[in-house]
């Protein structure tokens, strides 16, 4: 060849084999992201045959880092976190430092220094927010109080973890780094100025990104928007996760990770978050192929038979020491047993931080290579068994309530907040709106029944916002709705109107069976995202069925009627598309 091809070569053997590979997985029922990962083993130097450059492999994978963080910095709700903060902050503490505890614990009979041992511990305690929330999409669980708790939890782990990722170059040396603590010797620092140095310059980034970044990139993506090109709003979005990036990392130490975090989290002030989410999606899911590729290059596929038994303990860590933990820590918080199982399964394996803490132990000379291999071996067992787990959760738990008596009792907890307060005004409870859900939809419903002095008690599965709303003197049970309990607590028997205001509508028949069998009477309000699902509601008569879009389009029709004087069809059939369009 006349010139070099190497970065060719490796972009089309890794999109081509990731191809191959990820479609074998689906047709197994596994993750692509399984297949991903065999692709990289194939092309990697413990294989034979092919062997794409590591080097180029590596810099694409940090362009992957950029954007997968860049995504999830997008998607970051700071409300949401905030909701389930009581359960998924210290739950994700302790759960990290459990797992980290039998981490080292492992690593320490193998004679491993003290310094890789905590590194390996730290790898094995955080799952992929990357396999998690394609899991979640798949069951429809991703907006559920579950799934808010699981992806909550993932989110602090993320943060601790880009913590550590912060920290360990100037703490390679009190662990034993053969690499030498980078900040340390760059400044000629002792220890602990050269820690307190990397602090402040990860401080003074998030400062700068809070005050500065937070103005700045939602303005300038609304400059670029305004320009009509689709084409330049897509160059903006990537340059800008890229760029933020890369600048934290050169002006300020911090990695790759933490730079395109922050910019997602800031892009997420923009109007235009969900147009920059989509936009930037396929380059991130490509360059995410790349990344899974470039850490299965790194694995040595020796280690599955030359050390099984270690690799089995891993596994063991990793998918039954973390689930039981955050089992216990989530019953522990009084939650049932469903959401125990949910938060359980979702951390029982292992994905993108670890490998980016393991490969940068393992570059600092903190961890042994054979800790990177058991890392990256745990994760393709775990991931590929993720999906069978999330499958198991609802036969496990009836077949466990079927038989325990304990397992019952923790399904329907004696929660105080599961019940109305003794203090609860008895004139609400006669006529009023029961008001299941209380999200985006159900507190501007809440709102409005507060400005027509309706009376309402609102039934929600998220704990934190019961209690919230009963500080407030609102009447509140905390429960699922589809449960009889819930619903007598709530008064449904003396109730006008049940309205339903989760954005899933999977378990609405059950909500509405329950309730009619306790009042016949009642009369039903629900939601849907689209016609197709809210004419199948319809058809079975459950209730009163509105579509977002339809309502949308009928307050513009309105506003644009009052302005030449006339007045609106209030039915939403006016409004309907017509057939062919």
């Amino acid at each position: 060849m006349p010139h070099d091809i190497s970065l060719i070569a490796t972009i089309a053997a890794g999109f081509g084999l990731a191809m191959i590979f990820g479609l074998l997985a689906v047709r197994l029922r596994l993750p692509p992201l399984v297949g991903y990962l065999l692709a990289g083993v194939l092309v990697s130097p413990s294989t034979p045959g092919f062997v794409a450059d590591v080097g180029l492999a590596g810099q694409l994978a940090e362009i992957g880092v950029m954007l997968l963080m860049f995504g999830v910095g997008l998607h970051f709700s700071l409300d949401e976190l905030m909701a389930v903060r009581r359960i998924a902050i210290p739950g994700a503490i302790v759960q990290i430092a459990v797992a980290t505890v039998l981490g080292m614990a492992a690593a320490h009979l193998w004679d491993w220094p003290l310094g890789g041992a905590m590194v390996f511990g730290l790898c094995l305690s955080v799952a992929s927010t990357v396999v998690l929330l394609r899991a979640l999409e798949s069951r429809g669980l991703l907006k559920s109080v579950n799934g808010q708790i699981a992806v909550g939890w993932l989110v602090v782990e993320d943060l601790v973890m880009v913590l550590v990722l912060v920290m360990l170059p100037a703490l390679a040396d009190v662990l034993g780094g053969s690499a030498g603590g980078k900040a340390a010797h760059a400044s000629g620092l002792g220890l602990w100025p050269a820690l307190a140095l990397t602090l402040a310059k990860v401080v003074a980034f998030i400062v700068l990104m809070l005050v500065v970044g937070r103005r700045v990139l939602p303005r300038l993506l609304w400059w670029v928007a305004r320009t009509g090109s689709q084409e330049l709003f897509r160059l903006a979005v990537i340059a800008i996760a890229v760029g933020v990036a890369f600048g934290a990392a050169t002006l300020f130490d911090v990695s790759f990770a933490l730079g395109a975090f922050f910019a997602g989290m800031m892009m997420r002030e923009s109007e235009f978050s969900h147009r920059a989410a989509d936009e930037s999606l396929p380059l991130r899911d490509a360059f995410a192929v790349l990344f899974f590729v470039s850490v299965g290059m790194l694995f040595d596929p020796a280690v599955v038979w030359n050390q099984p038994l270690k690799l089995l303990i891993v596994v063991a860590i990793v998918m039954l020491g973390k689930t039981v933990a955050a089992m216990l820590l989530v019953l522990a918080f009084r939650y049932p047993l469903n959401t125990a199982l949910t938060v359980g399964v979702s951390l029982a394996q292992i994905g993108e931080f670890s490998f980016i803490l393991a490969g940068l132990g393992v570059s600092l000379g903190v961890m042994p290579a054979e800790g990177q291999s058991l890392v990256l071996a745990a994760a393709l067992l775990s991931i590929a068994a993720n999906t069978a787990l999330f499958s198991a959760i609802e036969p496990l738990r009836a077949w466990v309530t079927a038989r325990s008596a304990l397992a019952r009792r923790l399904e329907q907890r004696d929660d105080p907040l599961a019940a109305l307060p003794m203090s609860t005004d008895s004139r609400l409870l006669h006529e009023q709106v029961v008001l299941v859900g209380y999200g985006r939809v159900g507190q501007r419903i809440a709102a409005s029944l507060q400005a027509q002095q309706i009376p309402y008690v609102v039934a929600e599965m998220n704990r934190e916002r019961v209690d919230q709303l009963r500080q407030q003197g609102i009447p509140a049970v905390y429960g699922d709705a589809q449960s009889p309990e819930v619903l007598i607590q709530a008064h449904i028997a003396r109730a006008a109107v049940l309205v339903i205001a989760l954005p899933e509508t999977l378990h609405v028949r059950t909500m509405v069976e329950v309730a009619r069998t306790l009042n016949p009477d009642i009369a039903v309000v629900m939601r849907s995202h689209n016609e197709d699902e809210a004419e199948l509601l319809r058809r079975e008569k459950l209730g009163t069925v509105l579509v977002g879009e339809h309502e949308l389009a009928r307050g513009m029709a309105e506003h644009v009627a009052r302005h030449f004087g006339r007045t609106v069809s209030t039915d939403s059939t006016a409004i309907h598309p017509p057939s062919g369009h």
